[in-house]
Order: structure tokens, then C-alpha cells, then sequence
């Protein structure tokens, strides 16, 4: 406290984050009975090390595994940062292992039982890719006439449909940060109306979490950062194929590849 009163006043310091932690692996004895694991273990290691950003994924299933040969791949690969939950006529959920652009993929059929259950090798599982925008529309509707209080939402929605109309894959994705800009309650319960709410919602955790939806136009993402206090720090819209944020760069399958040898060397 200083002498006039004031005091220091600052954004707490994050407390804690997802590291990588190297997995706990059964004794040596209990691996005789454990081949069909190690097999794919091994096939999941040579697929990550040919793995290159936007190649097809590379899908193993898991159906044939029994309960044993499951819980060493759950207890070698673990869960990473990055999850996602799918909604609609084919719904899902997906969780990065450990390894990133490795995914444990549940599919999910109308009534909720497992239809699919694998592990896939990709920078985004193709689940993801495929069910974001099915049936999206190609433009944001802009509303007239416009709700009471409403400014500027009809501007940054001119701009989104721009951006849409002009998005290819490859481009670099443009982004209207909305807490850069001067937008009211209304605004932003306008566009939130607008663009509507997709089947995919994904969550990357690290210094605090990203919040990324699928919006109901096409390419056209919301994506939240929030702090360790879970305060909202930056509020944005991304027209791009697949947001950054929730990518496996070349990088992280090259690292999880060299990860998963190391574990296949132990295990050995």
C-alpha cells in the first residue's frame, strides 16, 4: 500500500500448466501377455515418424485389443492438452494422448452408443475436419433490422462474409479481434446469434485454456483465450479451415515420434 492509498493491482501469475510427463510402464514380466499392444505401439511409432502436416490421418483401431493390451496403451499414451466434443448426426469425443497428433477418437452414433473406437495419427483428427462445417452456410446472414443497441456487429459481419467468401486452404487466417474493438453487449449478442453455434467445440489447455467453436458459417471459427483465473483475456473470430490453436505442428509429431521410441526402447 503506498502512502496516498493506492495499491498495486495486477492479473495473478499462472499457477500451474500441462507439462509431459513420461508415462509408468508395467514390469518386464507382465509384457509376455501384452504383444498386440507393443505391435501397435509399434505401427503408431513408424506412422508418426512418416506423419507431415496435412497428410491424410492414419487410422488403428483398437476393437480387437482386450482389456490388458488396452490399459498399457492408456497408461503409455495417457491424455494430452487438447480435446474436443462433437455434436449433430455424428456426434463424438476425441482426446490428444500425450503424444501430440496422436488422438484417441470415440464416435459416437444417434442414440449415443460407440460405434468407432481408435487412435489416429494427424495434425486434427479427420472427425473433426469432416463434421466442423457439414451443412454450414457460405454467408452470416446480416440482420435488418437491427436489434436495439446494436453498432458495429453489422460491420464486423461484412467483414467475416469477405473473408469467408475468400478463404482457401493454405491462406493465412484472418482474425477480427473483437476485444480490440469497440463492441457493446448487444454487438456481441448479436453476432453470437448470428453465426450460431456448430457441432465442434474444442479446448486446449496450457497457460490457462482456448476455447475454440465451429460457428454455423463456413471456415468461420470463435475462438476464447482465458486466463489461469478463467478470466476471458481475448475474444476473437478466425476464418480458416482449422484454427492454429489446436493444430499439431510438423514439430510436435517429429517430438512425439522420437517420445515414442524412447518409450518402445524401455519397454523392450
Amino acid at each position: 500500500m503506498e502512502q496516498d492509498g493506492a495499491a498495486l493491482d495486477y492479473l495473478p501469475m499462472p499457477k500451474a500448466m500441462a507439462t509431459y510427463e513420461p508415462p509408468r510402464l508395467p514390469e518386464p514380466a507382465a509384457l509376455s501377455a501384452l504383444g498386440p499392444a507393443l505391435a501397435l505401439l509399434e505401427r503408431l511409432q513408424a506412422a508418426l515418424a512418416a506423419q507431415r502436416v496435412a497428410d491424410p490421418p492414419v487410422v488403428l483401431d483398437l476393437s480387437s485389443l482386450d482389456r490388458p493390451n488396452r490399459e498399457l496403451l492408456e497408461q503409455t499414451l495417457g491424455d494430452g492438452e487438447v480435446s474436443a466434443l462433437l455434436s449433430g448426426p455424428q456426434s463424438g469425443r476425441i482426446q490428444e494422448t500425450r503424444l501430440a497428433g496422436v488422438w484417441w477418437v470415440h464416435a459416437l452414433g444417434p442414440h449415443g452408443a460407440l460405434e468407432r473406437d481408435h487412435l489416429e495419427v494427424a495434425d486434427l483428427p479427420g472427425l473433426v475436419r469432416a463434421t466442423a462445417f457439414a451443412g454450414a452456410a457460405d454467408q452470416a446472414p446480416l440482420p435488418d433490422p437491427l436489434p436495439p443497441g446494436v453498432m458495429n456487429a453489422p460491420g464486423v459481419l461484412a467483414e467475416v462474409n469477405a473473408a469467408v467468401a475468400d478463404c482457401r486452404p493454405g491462406d493465412l487466417p484472418h482474425i477480427v479481434n473483437l476485444t480490440l474493438l469497440p463492441q457493446t453487449p448487444q454487438d456481441l449478442d448479436c453476432l453470437e446469434a448470428t453465426l450460431g453455434t456448430g457441432p465442434v467445440t474444442l479446448l486446449s489447455r496450457g497457460y490457462g485454456n482456448c476455447r475454440v467453436g465451429a460457428t454455423r458459417v463456413r471456415n468461420c471459427w470463435r475462438v476464447r483465450h482465458y486466463n489461469s483465473q478463467e478470466q476471458l483475456i481475448l475474444d476473437s473470430i478466425e476464418v480458416t479451415p482449422t484454427p492454429v490453436a489446436v493444430l499439431a505442428a510438423q514439430e510436435d509429431l517429429d517430438d512425439s515420434a522420437a517420445r515414442l521410441a524412447e518409450i518402445l526402447e524401455a519397454l523392450r
